[in-house]
């Protein structure tokens, strides 16, 4: 049997998925390599805190902190029993990033548990998001500040998902997002934070849209979600996860938390739209989620 540590440490760090250790008061132990590609975090960082000394914040679906409650390592060290789950865990460059969680316990001689092992895989779309940013820099339609693609190309998508509706009767629907008080944040922590801004939800909202929508910038701090084959759950579901994600993300800045808020129109494209009706729809939208409060997705019930 091979005691070598470094040997095994070796291995762990050559997986593709996160891998990490933690002692029975949930105190890291061990943070691989992959740990470190997916979330930004260093071995050097996090090695020796806990889990929830707020490094990955992990949130649900509905936007709960499970660090709080619901944390599947946490019950597994209290009963051994191995979890799955699929959660957000906060990156930090301040996105959220979907990952499925695999959690097992770790037991000393006499099978008592010790601790566990957190195995986390990047379940985004992120493997076909940069095959699309591949495809969009070698014909000039990305957008450099965010990394999504700009407004000719979510343009031409919209075109396209027109002509399928007509064609083939393919439904679709388009999310408009803006950001809310974005100018507080320019005027409050400068132009250079504001675009970091720009960035983190430009990433949150890629990270977690499906492999086949697209994501653009609209134009400053606007952003267009053109989502095929969907119908109004599906819509409404996808807009407020979008939300509820945008809303959980933060940035670190010198100890100071900077975050922001999205508000947003949904609407299903109908046979007789255009893409200016099916936009201004959209945007009508948006200005009664700005109305109403913010920090809210207004959807039609076409």
């Amino acid at each position: 049997m091979i005691q070598n540590t470094d040997f095994y440490r070796e291995i762990l760090d050559n997986l593709y998925d996160g891998v990490y250790f933690l002692d029975r008061n949930r105190r890291i132990t061990y943070w691989s390599k992959g740990a470190e590609r997916i979330t930004g975090f260093t071995s050097a960082e996090v090695v020796g805190k806990s889990c929830a000394d707020d490094i990955l914040t992990h949130v649900d679906e509905a936007g709960a902190r499970l660090c709080v409650v619901g944390c599947p390592v946490a019950a597994t060290i209290q009963d051994g029993l191995s979890r799955t789950a699929e959660i957000f865990l906060h990156h930090k460059d301040g996105h959220r990033v979907s990952v499925y969680v695999r959690a097992a316990a770790l037991r000393d001689a006499e099978g008592r548990v010790t601790g566990a092992v957190e195995i986390f895989s990047d379940n985004s779309a992120r493997l076909a998001a940069l095959e699309r940013i591949r495809e969009l820099e070698a014909v000039a339609y990305l957008d450099s500040l965010t990394g999504l693609a700009n407004r000719r190309y979510a343009e031409i998508a919209l075109q396209t998902r027109f002509d399928e509706m007509q064609r083939y009767g393919w439904r679709f629907g388009v999310i408009l997002i803006d950001l809310d008080h974005f100018k507080q944040i320019n005027d409050t922590h400068g132009h250079a934070v504001g675009d970091q801004v720009l960035a983190m939800v430009a990433r949150t909202l890629l990270g977690n849209a499906r492999s086949f929508d697209v994501v653009g910038r609209w134009g400053g701090e606007e952003f267009l979600v053109v989502a095929a084959n969907v119908d109004w759950q599906k819509l409404s579901a996808a807009a407020n996860r979008f939300r509820m994600l945008v809303e959980r993300s933060y940035l670190m800045l010198n100890a100071q938390i900077v975050r922001t808020t999205i508000s947003g129109g949904a609407t299903l494209a109908q046979p007789e739209d255009t893409v200016e009706t099916l936009l201004k729809r959209a945007d009508n939208l948006l200005y009664q989620s700005k109305a109403n409060g913010r920090n809210r997705m207004t959807l039609d019930l076409l």
